[in-house]
Order: structure tokens, then sequence, then C-alpha cells
């Protein structure tokens, strides 16, 4: 009876504590005990099984998931968004608003944080962070080459000087081609000292915001011209290229892709990304969900924010 006696008396301290909201001070005071001795009767309700946490995944959330994607592909952290359709359009716009908030929250202060330039989803991200009220980035920088054709050249700029502006960090700008006539002129365009300045910022990231592209370019690269011929396309085809990350591509395995093309890419390189601190990437849709599988298992990752389609492929 001795044990049924304590069970019974740390029973009725966890129930002032959890139901009656009963600060340890009180409880120890009505009762008549330490508080060191009312701490320790909490930790035994715990571990006698007397008090069980239970967390329930508000609607709209995919717990589940989410612990498969992190558990599949090693990742920190695991965002998967409800969407009512999986429509590319839809998705960019959940995805962003997701990946805003997370962002606000986790920045910390001085970050040097490495973006991509012609993501239309990092864009949404953009269009969705609140302007914070104590400036936290040191330095937003662009990490592909964002020249192109006038009317969609204003994104690439635009968005690294927004997300500046409302973190309160200083835009360090690349402002030449994403993919150059040869290598050449590459050397040419990398021997600007503005050009090396902010391309020498690209081992120091703090925080890495990236988009998966699959082979094929998206709409608004094929509008900006940053691509690649056809048979070029087909080079990487053969090679068995599944996707990219700033026009650095890899195979369904992770391994990267290496071909001449990436002598004419201005941007940063696996290598440099993988050295930064935190790599968040946002993508979705089912064009994309072998290039995102194969970007996953290079290991540079560590969040993801994607969609419940998307996710329930990715860990099918």
């Amino acid at each position: 009876m001795g044990r049924l006696n304590e069970l019974r008396l740390i029973a009725r301290v966890a129930q002032m504590y959890h139901a009656e909201g009963k600060r340890q001070a009180e409880i120890a005071a009505i009762m008549h005990m330490s508080q060191a001795t009312v701490s320790r009767m909490l930790k035994r309700a715990e571990m006698e099984g007397i008090v069980r946490t239970t967390i329930i995944p508000p609607p709209g959330t995919f717990a589940e998931l989410e612990t498969a994607l992190r558990e599949r592909y090693g990742l920190t952290e695991a965002i998967v968004i409800d969407c009512s359709e999986d429509r590319d359009g839809s998705i960019m716009a959940r995805i962003g608003e997701a990946a805003a908030h997370f962002v606000e929250v986790t920045l910390q202060q001085d970050e040097i944080i490495g973006v991509s330039s012609w993501s239309q989803t990092i864009l949404r991200m953009v269009d969705n962070i609140h302007p914070l009220k104590s400036g936290r980035a040191k330095y937003i920088v662009q990490i592909l080459g964002g020249m192109g054709e006038a009317s969609v050249q204003t994104h690439a700029t635009q968005l690294t000087a927004r997300l500046a502006k409302l973190t309160g960090g200083e835009p360090r700008l690349l402002l030449v081609q994403g993919i150059t006539s040869s290598r050449e002129a590459k050397l040419v365009m990398l021997s600007d000292p503005v050009v090396r300045g902010t391309m020498d910022l690209f081992g120091r990231l703090t925080l890495a915001i990236i988009g998966i592209g699959a082979v094929e370019p998206s709409e608004l690269l094929a509008r900006s011209g940053n691509v690649f011929s056809r048979q070029e396309m087909a080079m990487l085809h053969d090679a068995g290229a599944v996707g990219e990350i700033s026009f650095r591509f890899y195979d369904r395995n992770g391994k990267p892709v290496e071909t001449p093309l990436n002598e004419r890419v201005i941007g940063i390189s696996l290598e440099d990304l993988r050295k930064a601190e935190r790599v968040i990437a946002l993508a979705g849709g089912e064009s994309k969900t072998e290039a995102i599988a194969g970007a996953l298992r290079m290991g540079i990752i560590d969040v993801l924010v994607t969609d419940k389609f998307t996710a329930a492929r990715l860990t099918a």
C-alpha cells in the first residue's frame, strides 16, 4: 500500500499543477512540503505515466509527412503546407507564406543571407515577410547572376533589394549574366571588383535560401534569357541530370553532374553552398518532384518547405 499512497499523492500534486493551474510554490504552501519536493513529484508523475504529453496537430498541418521527410532525408526541419490542388501557382503562394513565417521567427542577428534571384517561390516568400523592427541581417547576397531580358530583369535585383530592406541588411547584388556566352566572357566579368566582392561572401553564408529547378527552365528563367540551348539541355539529360540549384546540376542520387557548362555559370557552387550554416529550400510541384528528391540526397539542405502532394510523393 505504501507505493499506492505515494502515487496517489504524486497524482494530486500533478492535478494541482496541470489541471488547476497552480504554481509549484503555491502547491508547496498548500501541501506543506518544499518546492523541491513538488518538482520531484512532478517529474515522477511523468516517469510513472500519471501525466502523459499528447500533441494534437492542428487541422491543416501534416506532422506525419514532416516526420517522414526528416527521417528519410536527414533534414533538420520539414514544413509541409496544405494546398487545395496540385498546381504550381497555388503551391508557390502557400510555400512562400510558410517560408516567410519560418524565416522571420528563426532569423538571427548579423546573418549573411544568400538568396536565389530567379525563383518565383522565393519572390512569394519576400512578398510575405513583415519588416523587422530591429534589423537582423548583415548582408543579403545574390547568389546567381541576375542580368537578363529587360522585362524580367527587375525581378532578380528587386527580390534581393526588398529582402535587404525588410531585414535591415545591406544588399550585395551580382549584376552579371547567370550564364555567360563563354568561359572567356565569364573570366572578364569575374575581373570586376564589385562582382568579386559579392562572390567572396559565398563561402561565409550563415543562411542560404534556395529554389530547386527541374532541368527544363522555369517560365521566368526562359523569359530572362539565362538558359542553355536545346543542344546543351540534351547534353545535361544525357549526363543524367534531373535538377539544378543555381544552375548547378545533379543526378537522381544527388551526385553533381559535371559538364563544360559549369564553366559558364556565375553563381554559387555546390561546395560553397555546403559551407552555409543553414540551407532552406523552397520547392514543390509534380514536375519538380524528381529534382527535389535528388537535391535532398545531396545532404546540403537543412530545411525543406514543400506542399502535401509533393511530400507524399517524396516519402512514398
